[in-house]
């Protein structure tokens, strides 16, 4: 019982960065199933169980706040729901190690672009212009589809990362169009697992708890989302992508905890300082714009 309790804790929190960034949901709740002992291919079936209920919840209140781009979550959700069906039924006989340290890379480098992007506009504000092509959508559903279900999470890191990188959408909708269309690669990441391990290879009770805390903590992170500035939120984003894959390569290269400890000590400290620099930013951004705004005629 107290297991189901943290692991419900764990999906608040998870859902809470999630909907608020864009990722990380199944990468943190996947992270402590597996430190639990739960197999690689049990952990993802059930944070993607749990994410069917998440993702609702989230798409819907993303949608009440005006934070979804139908157009994207359209041409996400095929190729989306094909790669994580697909994903989850080939996890047993595929090697995602091989493959997790080349994603790590180029997510790597994704995220100080981002990061780069939104720092380096001084008093200006964001502009986004135009909208994704479905050319670059539907081979990106795809893969991250696929690697979600494969590593237990994947999806927001890859589609939220990738669109941030475009400069076609604002963070805002960037994060509730990714969210909106995890609903249905959940689905399919779900069948997938029902299919390969069926239904007594699930931990129903994991789901559940993940679930509950998930469902509480979407409607939250919706309105959040909303209420931040786009150069705040881009330059969090990226400072997460940046924090989670120079893990994940520094792991990958044998480096030891200390080590481990001390980087991600470093990138802490220099994420922190570029919100609060991000922040400043806003401000100068926000004044200028009063002082260009042209003042009302007197009244009599």
């Amino acid at each position: 019982m107290r297991k189901l309790i943290v692991l419900g804790f764990v999906g608040l929190i998870a859902q809470l960065i999630d909907g608020s960034l864009g990722m990380a949901y199944g990468v943190t709740s996947s992270t402590l199933l597996l430190a639990a002992g739960v197999a690689p291919a049990a952990a993802s079936a059930a944070v993607h169980l749990s994410e069917i209920g998440t993702s609702l919840v989230s798409g819907a209140s993303h949608h009440k706040f005006g934070n979804v781009d139908w157009r994207t979550v359209s041409i996400l959700a095929v190729p989306g729901f094909v790669g994580a069906f697909l994903g989850a039924t080939l996890l047993s006989n595929l090697d995602a190690a091989v493959a997790k340290p080349v994603v790590a890379v180029i997510l790597l480098s994704l995220g100080f672009y981002v990061v780069y992007r939104f720092l380096r506009l001084g008093g200006a504000r964001p502009t986004f212009k135009g909208h994704p092509s479905a050319a670059f959508l539907a081979p990106m559903g795809l893969v991250a589809g696929t690697l979600d279900a494969v590593g237990g999470g994947g999806w927001g890191p890859v589609g939220t990362t990738s669109l941030l990188s475009s400069g076609r959408l604002e963070p805002r909708k960037v994060v509730g169009s990714i969210d909106t269309s995890e609903f249905v690669v959940a689905v399919g990441a779900s069948l997938g697992f029902l299919f390969g391990l069926g239904s007594a290879g699930i931990n129903w009770g994991y789901a559940g708890a993940l679930l509950a805390g998930g469902v509480v903590a979407a409607p939250i992170a919706a309105w959040l989302v909303r209420h931040l500035p786009a150069r705040v939120l881009g330059t969090a984003a990226g400072g997460l992508i940046i924090l989670t894959n120079s893990k994940t390569l520094l792991e990958t290269l044998g480096a030891s905890g200390i080590v481990v400890a001390l980087a991600a000590a470093v990138i802490v400290t220099l994420w922190v300082t570029g919100i609060a620099w991000a922040v400043k930013q806003e401000r100068l951004a926000r004044v200028l714009a009063d002082d260009d705004r042209p003042l009302e005629p007197a009244t009599a």
